[in-house]
């Protein structure tokens, strides 16, 4: 029995210019202007969208918190058109593409990983159990003085984009060496990316000095400082490990490029005591001695903050990431998030690297955040679902001072949208879409994710990555770092 002929046609299409999950007419339908208006009616002229998302519940995060059920998304030239009813959208708009949802999925903005090392999916599960001082220093520098070099920079981030598209993060602030190498891959995959490349005053596997580590960021700054997705940094590693003449250096090459600064911050009670010996005063306080605090710049982990602290924080408009996962299994304390969020601070969440965590998945990053802090303030109202849901989008493009653009859906910001596919067992009955979330949906749960109106992953397939060929290289790759563990 031969096929009906829009499946013969279907078939053909795929092998010449159609992705594999274009042929399900559910998925993707291409309306000409005459169809539209003999089924709606319309007489003028429809506006032509690139991509159209059609149907599910559309959660904008914007400041109303407006949601649409049966809602739908107008995407033109990698921006948000329109967003709204699906009769209303579908009326104004022709697509060239069109993602038809299924009415019990949830369209939201791209999850926001607001503190990363994404190269570290290489050294996952290395050196676990161990307290973080102990971490850095007897297994994780001496295995990157060894190891890292651009190629591992390089599986160690295709990797990691692997896996942070599957499961949701569209943007994600980064911290490694090699940063041009991490930018590369970035822009072959389609994320977005917050890049600061790493300086310390001690040799890394890139610079031999500080001074040589400036020289690289400066050409790292000005090679991709145009780019649509890729917002290029400079990540002074912490207060313990960056003295004041490099700070200094440091805060003048980014202010004269106008770029982002990222750094560790107040992560444990022996980071405090190491400062306060060395400058007699907190780790805040020191960076505010060098002017490095100000709003470019995104401090991960304070958690070890006191009352004055926060002021000076909240003074100087610095964005904060809470790491909630890798503090806990490092033992590192709890982000007093609460009396931060009071004093105005915008707070993102992150995952940290996967070396001290071991996933990217945010939203299992949301999870252990909002059930942390029930425990440690014995208030099972602390963090409510609303709040994390807001940290892993809005609040995490406030930390890195790019609300403007990312973050939640609305008309004229960038296209950073996922799909959570509300069939799976765990996310079936919902009666409260922030609650579903934060305490039943997992990164396996993404069915969709695209950034700047791009899709990168749908129903299975990605667009920008082949899998087995990611895999294939980690794996090898993962060779080395085995010899090199057991030569210690």
């Amino acid at each position: 029995m031969k096929p009906p002929l829009w499946k013969a046609l279907c078939l053909l299409t795929v092998f010449i210019v159609t992705p594999a999950w274009a042929c399900d007419r559910s998925k993707l339908h291409e309306p000409t202007a005459e169809h539209d208006v003999r089924q709606t009616g319309v007489k003028e002229a429809l506006d032509t969208a690139n991509l159209l998302i059609v149907g599910g519940t559309v959660v904008t995060m914007d400041t109303q918190r407006q949601v649409f059920e049966n809602g739908a998304v107008a995407i033109v030239g990698g921006a948000i058109a329109a967003i709204g009813p699906e009769a209303e959208i579908s009326n104004r708009f022709l697509a060239n593409e069109t993602i038809r949802v299924h009415p019990h999925d949830i369209v939201l903005p791209g999850l926001i990983n607001a503190h990363n090392h994404a190269a570290m999916t290489m050294l996952r599960g290395v050196a676990d159990d161990i307290a973080l001082m102990d971490w850095l220093e007897d297994y994780i520098f001496p295995a990157e003085s060894q190891l890292v070099n651009p190629e591992f920079v390089r599986t160690g981030t295709r990797l990691a984009a692997l896996e942070m598209i599957r499961s949701g993060t569209t943007t994600f602030a980064d911290m490694y060496y090699f940063e041009d190498d991490v930018a590369w891959v970035v822009h072959e995959t389609g994320l977005r990316g917050v890049l600061g490349e790493t300086i310390l005053d001690n040799p890394t596997p890139d610079s031999a000095t500080p001074d040589d580590a400036l020289v690289y960021t400066e050409a790292f700054l000005q090679k991709w400082a145009n780019h649509p997705r890729i917002t290029p940094g400079i990540a002074p590693h912490a207060p313990y490990t960056v003295g004041p003449e490099t700070l200094r250096k440091v805060a003048k090459l980014a202010r004269q490029y106008n770029a982002p600064l990222l750094i560790h911050l107040a992560e444990t009670s022996d980071e405090v005591e190491t400062i306060r010996s060395r400058y007699g005063t907190t780790p805040v306080g020191y960076l505010e001695s060098v002017g490095l605090l100000g709003a470019d710049l995104l401090a991960a982990h304070a958690v070890w903050v006191n009352e004055s602290d926060i002021v000076t924080l909240a003074t100087h408009g610095v964005g904060l990431v809470h790491n909630p996962e890798s503090n806990m299994k490092l033992a590192s304390g709890t982000m007093p998030i609460a009396q931060l969020r009071q004093a105005g601070i915008a707070i993102g969440l992150g995952t940290d690297g996967p070396a001290s965590n071991n996933d990217l998945d945010m939203f299992g990053a949301m999870l252990t955040g909002a059930l942390l802090h029930k425990f440690v303030d014995n208030d099972p109202t602390a963090m409510p679902a609303t709040e994390v849901v807001s940290l892993a989008t809005i609040e995490g493009a406030r930390a890195l001072h790019m609300n403007d653009a990312i973050g939640s859906l609305e008309v004229g910001k960038r296209a950073d949208i996922i799909i959570v596919d509300g069939s799976r067992p765990n996310l079936v009955p919902r009666y409260d879409l922030y609650s579903h979330l934060t305490y039943a949906a997992r990164g396996h749960d993404v069915k969709t994710t695209i950034v700047e109106g791009q899709i990168l992953y749908h129903d299975e397939t990605f667009s920008t990555l082949n899998p087995e060929s990611v895999f294939s290289d980690a794996r090898r790759l993962a060779n080395r770092v085995r010899q090199m563990l057991s030569d210690r």
